[in-house]
């Protein structure tokens, strides 16, 4: 192309094709599921890997999350309801057939054992 057309032409235009329009608890359940230890592994050795107590649905913590309340966030850290995943926790899993049921919330990951 010439550079006369490229002036007569209209500016290319970026845009993300098939761009989600999924409300916020559509795409906190489509970014649920169930995996066992290996998928969580990578996250528990980047840092990013949060137990979530039975007690809170899943969604509900990845929301805050998601909507950046921080306050609402710690408060489940003072009373043990969300927990990063330490050493013993890891070691635990490692090698079991654990079932978890899993959020991403990037960049962090919530999880907790299924049944």
């Amino acid at each position: 192309m010439s550079s006369q057309d490229q002036s007569n032409s209209e500016p290319m235009k970026y845009a993300l094709l098939g761009k989600d329009t999924s409300t916020n608890e559509e795409k906190l359940e489509k970014f649920t599921g169930e995996v066992n230890w290996s998928y969580l592994r990578p996250h528990y050795q980047s840092g990013v890997l949060f137990f979530v107590d039975p007690s809170l649905p899943l969604q509900h913590v990845g929301a805050a999350i998601a909507a950046d309340e921080l306050g609402r966030v710690k408060d489940w850290m003072k009373t043990g309801d969300i927990v990063k995943i330490a050493s013993l926790h890891a070691a635990q899993w490692e090698g079991s057939e654990t079932v978890f049921e899993a959020l991403v919330v990037s960049p962090f990951v919530l999880c907790r054992p299924v049944g």
